[in-house]
């Protein structure tokens, strides 16, 4: 039984308190044979799913942990994963329906039922140039999953002062609860974002960049080391932390704006 079932099973009167918390302290933790233990009460109990990175584990443990997964939580997300074992996996578990996400190389995949609530919140996602452009799709992915609207606008770094700006304002005036910055090279639209803005900016570096402190070394240094305030900074090619905390922003944001509604 899922978490969601559980819950609506003590809803309906069908199962008891002291029931359902035996059950819940059995779901906590899920081993999948000898080589995984799933947090499947990770997103009710923080608002974060679970995410399994996909690229250091085999088809075959992919497999065992999405069904496992799909039976837990009713949806699977795996990162860093490439299109081969993507397609071998959705085969053989067979889910309802799946996103595969090329540039993000994610894999969600969803059972019958599973329905994705949106929160209202708003995450607004920056990359300074092309090839900044995968990280921040895993961020993308990764908000969207948490329930989040998100708006990606690309390709606007500071050597084209006028592009950045005029993506602050947009975002601005979309209405964004927080920003990601994904930047590589010196990494300097993360400092102008969060000197313009009066919401928290989520740094994301990147390891575009060669020579000395290249590998996103330079990106990652220049962000924590950035002058304005607001600014939290997250591993380089973290794109799934920075969509998870983006996100975790943006749902309280929504939360607290439905509750001055009623």
């Amino acid at each position: 039984m899922s978490l969601r079932a559980l819950l609506e099973a003590v809803a309906r009167g069908e199962l008891s308190v002291e029931e359902a918390e035996r059950r819940l302290r059995l779901l906590a933790i899920e081993a999948v044979g000898d080589y995984a233990r799933l947090d499947v009460g990770r997103e009710l109990r923080r608002g974060v799913p679970e995410v399994v990175l996909g690229d250091v584990k085999s088809a075959e443990e992919l497999v065992g942990i999405a069904r496992r997964m799909l039976e837990s939580s009713g949806r699977a997300i795996i990162s860093r994963v490439s299109g081969e074992k993507a397609e071998r996996v959705v085969a053989e578990v067979k889910p309802d329906r799946y996103r595969y996400e090329g540039r993000a190389r994610m894999l969600v995949l969803y059972s019958e039922g599973f329905k994705l609530e949106r929160t209202g919140g708003r995450v607004a996602i920056l990359a300074a140039g092309t090839a900044d452009v995968p990280v921040a799709e895993e961020a993308r992915v990764v908000a969207e999953e948490m329930g989040c609207e998100v708006k990606t606008i690309y390709d606007v770094g500071v050597a084209a002062l006028h592009r950045a700006l005029a993506a602050v304002r947009e975002a601005l005036e979309w209405g964004a609860d927080a920003i990601v910055v994904a930047a590589g090279r010196e990494a300097a639209l993360a400092s102008l974002v969060a000197g313009l803005v009066d919401v928290p900016v989520v740094g994301l570096p990147v390891s575009v960049g060669y020579g000395f402190a290249g590998g996103g070394l330079s990106a990652l240094a220049a962000m924590l080391q950035s002058c304005p305030l607001g600014l939290a900074v997250v591993n380089i090619d973290a794109g799934v932390a920075a969509g998870a905390f983006a996100a975790l922003i943006a749902n309280r944001a929504a939360a607290a704006r439905r509750s001055r509604q009623l």
